[in-house]
């Protein structure tokens, strides 16, 4: 078994929605898309947190201390930090 420690970063939320689209708000989806990945890894055994549970504003530096007092500035630490971006077809995912 490995390691690794998680930290999920559900992009933006709160005050700053994200792009949108088609009835689809960035802040929603990637909230959903990090609980899912969040309740996956604990069933896994994998020790995971998010920096934000709830559509909650989050300013750029509160998202990297979250990040960094979750399991610190380690080698075994892995951040993914979910955006979906609006294009010229819709929204595109990446992480």
């Amino acid at each position: 078994m490995n390691n690794y420690k998680i930290v999920i970063d559900a992009g933006h939320g709160g005050s700053d929605p994200g792009a949108s689209g088609n009835g689809i708000v960035e802040k929603d989806l990637t909230l959903k898309i990090s609980q899912y990945m969040y309740d996956r890894f604990k069933e896994l055994g994998i020790p995971v947190t998010m920096t934000r549970t709830t559509d909650e504003t989050v300013d750029p530096t509160e998202r990297v201390n979250r990040i960094l007092n979750a399991y610190g500035n380690r080698s075994d630490v892995i951040v993914i930090s979910n955006h979906i971006n609006a294009g010229g077809r819709g929204f595109s995912y990446h992480c």
